[in-house]
């Protein structure tokens, strides 16, 4: 089931916009996600310096996807793309245990941002294709995400080269916008 199968789950009204927040740290695979999404090739991706946009547009549907670089001198910029969003994807390196801090303090910070208030947050744990990949349950742990209280939110183990854990994540996202635009 590609993105406009998804899509399709996603709206019955015609020409509503969901606006979809793609973040996380450098090399976590956010454009890979992206691409993985659009149906494109992803086997030549280089670091995003700025941001991407992959709007689909299927009966009546639009989804609008900003994947923002994720460099440390780029992060100050994200604030920049915080209206108007409907769902935050943030996207985890599982395999790279050394910034799992430095991940987690982003994550809190955007948490706290009030113009991302209420907004669900899918957290992609991905990479699980490595070995030394850490199990979602062990990252939600870490990051403390029990312990957020003021927005729906959902961890989901994926591979964006491989697509593995893609379809089940974006299964969630859909249920949450449509709950919450009801």
């Amino acid at each position: 089931m590609g993105l406009l199968s998804i899509l399709r789950k996603l709206k019955s009204t015609p020409d509503q916009e969901v606006r979809i927040l793609l973040l996380g740290l450098d090399n976590g695979g956010k454009t890979t996600l992206l691409k993985q999404l659009a149906s494109e090739d992803i086997s030549h991706i280089t670091p995003t310096q700025g941001f991407n946009i992959k709007s689909v547009q299927s009966q009546g549907f639009k989804l609008n996807v900003w994947d923002i670089g994720g460099q440390r001198k780029i992060r100050p910029y994200w604030r920049n793309y915080f209206e108007n969003t409907d769902v935050l994807i943030y996207v985890i390196d599982s395999a790279d245990r050394k910034r799992f801090e430095e991940t987690g303090q982003e994550l809190a910070e955007l948490l706290d941002e009030e113009k991302l208030s209420g907004v669900p947050v899918l957290i992609f744990a991905n990479k699980q294709d490595l070995l030394t990949a850490a199990p979602a349950s062990e990252i939600a742990e870490g990051l403390n995400l029990h312990t957020i209280r003021d927005r729906i939110w959902q961890i989901q183990a994926c591979s964006a080269l491989s697509g593995e854990g893609i379809q089940e994540g974006m299964n969630w996202l859909c249920k949450s916008v449509n709950s919450k635009k009801k």
